[in-house]
């Protein structure tokens, strides 16, 4: 078997060539897999690629980071880092026009999770075409209502459409943890599957679709995404409403009381996120009404 070329790499993501039909992209952003605007331009040349080549069919996305897959947006870097990034070629901000691009691709998208795939991870994971996760260890969430936030990428259009309306909101509000066979019950990942078989399941289907006709798969691509796409003007007012929410005082506080327990480093917060937003609202309400003992 002829090895892997390797077309385009950088420190934090990878992309390989399997076969010019078949690509994988990895993250690797240790420790805990941030995605920040420093990854914005790196994500637009990926999602411009598979737009574009005439000859890739399938494309993989999974992560070499232990017990991640993307956590969340990087909240210490300057918010200006963020808004300077002009918007795509959608018309929305650069985060969530390459995720509406990457679902609108004539290419089939798979998400393959293991680990925490939160916030963003969520997001990129909704915005493909289908998902695979490891039982034991892939987690989902929309944790940002915990910390006062809005989720920004697109999952209040995406969410409804995947699990109907009352699933999608105790997602989105509970903020919580979701494991492996729950988010394959409720429909936020196609399959759960041991991890073992994991690799080898997305493995085998990606090769099998990278073998069929380009334009037959383009085409039936195409025409399911007319029933199940949200439109462009669902998507845009949530990355608004996100960055509205950054200054927000709730949100600064909630934001505040998270970094003070670890948020942003590998620990405790990061690998059980949806516990300690709970931790934090407790918090909030405890400060409201005088409550909290120093």
């Amino acid at each position: 078997m002829n090895r892997p070329v390797q077309i385009f790499t950088t420190e934090d993501i990878r992309l390989e060539r399997r076969l010019p039909t078949y690509w994988r992209v990895t993250f690797d952003m240790p420790p805990v897999n941030i995605f920040g605007p420093k990854h914005l331009p790196l994500l637009n040349d990926i999602i411009t690629a598979i737009e574009t080549d005439p000859d890739v069919k399938v494309v993989v996305f999974d992560s070499a980071v232990e017990g991640f897959f993307i956590t969340h947006y990087d909240f210490l870097a300057p918010l200006e880092d963020s808004l300077r990034v002009p918007p795509g070629p959608t018309g929305l901000q650069a985060l969530p026009d390459m995720l509406v691009r990457l679902s609108r691709a004539p290419v089939v998208s798979i998400a393959s999770i293991r680990g925490r795939a939160t916030g963003v991870g969520s997001e990129l994971a909704l915005a493909s075409d289908m998902r695979f996760a490891s039982r034991e260890k892939a987690i989902l969430s929309q944790w940002e209502v915990g910390a006062g936030l809005v989720p920004g990428g697109g999952p209040m259009a995406r969410l409804p459409r995947l699990m109907g309306r009352g699933r999608a909101l105790e997602v989105l509000l509970g903020a919580d943890d979701i494991h492996g066979d729950l988010a394959e019950r409720y429909g936020y990942v196609n399959r759960s599957l041991p991890d073992a078989e994991l690799d080898g399941f997305v493995e085998a289907l990606a090769m099998r679709i990278a073998s069929f006709d380009k334009e037959a798969i383009a085409e039936t691509k195409r025409l399911v995404d007319v029933a199940s796409l949200p439109p462009d003007d669902e998507i845009k007012p949530e990355w608004d409403a996100f960055l509205a929410a950054l200054g927000r005082p709730a949100s600064q506080t909630r934001m505040k009381a998270l970094m003070a327990r670890g948020f942003h480093r590998a620990g405790d917060v990061e690998n059980r996120l949806g516990f300690h937003v709970g931790q934090i609202s407790g918090y909030g309400t405890a400060v409201a009404f005088g409550r909290l003992e120093e």
